[in-house]
């Protein structure tokens, strides 16, 4: 009975201890919509997406195949209500496939918005040099409060 008492009280207290904005990240508030390879800017930074307008342009600026007025035919997801939305480009790269396909977590601290997405893996071998310029977007539970983005690589 007392064993029993004891994990109670740690399983309590580890729920506890978790931060509410890693909770709802692990709730599944966090989605990747969109991740490419190309058509990326040069440097890394972000952009919030405020509206689906604005959605449909990054999609005509980077990739040129949205046209405003036939938007039936288009392959891209919807807007998101009730979430932020988050341009990040990861800047250029020469070799190597830096695409995101997954993001692990994400957690605000000191207003920067920590994405945590798996490593890539490395050949060891000779690559082609290839130029890429990733990009990605995500979204982010409304109430993060953030200036910067920084991206957390892990195993």
């Amino acid at each position: 009975m007392k064993s029993l008492l004891i994990a109670c009280a740690v399983i309590f207290m580890s729920c506890a201890s978790t931060s509410p904005q890693k909770s709802s990240a692990m709730q599944g508030n966090t989605e990747l919509l969109v991740s490419e390879s190309q058509g990326g800017a040069d440097t890394p930074g972000f952009k919030i997406i405020k509206d689906e307008t604005d959605f449909l342009n990054i999609f005509k600026g980077n990739l040129g195949r949205v046209d405003l007025g036939k938007e039936s035919t288009t392959n891209h997801p919807k807007f998101p209500k009730n979430k932020k939305v988050v341009l990040y480009n990861l800047g250029t790269f020469r070799s190597g496939s830096h695409k995101i396909d997954e993001i692990k977590n994400v957690s605000v601290k000191n207003q920067i918005l920590y994405v945590e997405v798996p490593a890539g893996e490395s050949s060891g071998g000779m690559e082609i040099q290839v130029m890429s310029n990733p990009w990605i977007i995500f979204t982010v539970p409304t109430d993060y409060q953030f200036t910067s983005v920084e991206l957390k690589y892990s195993k």
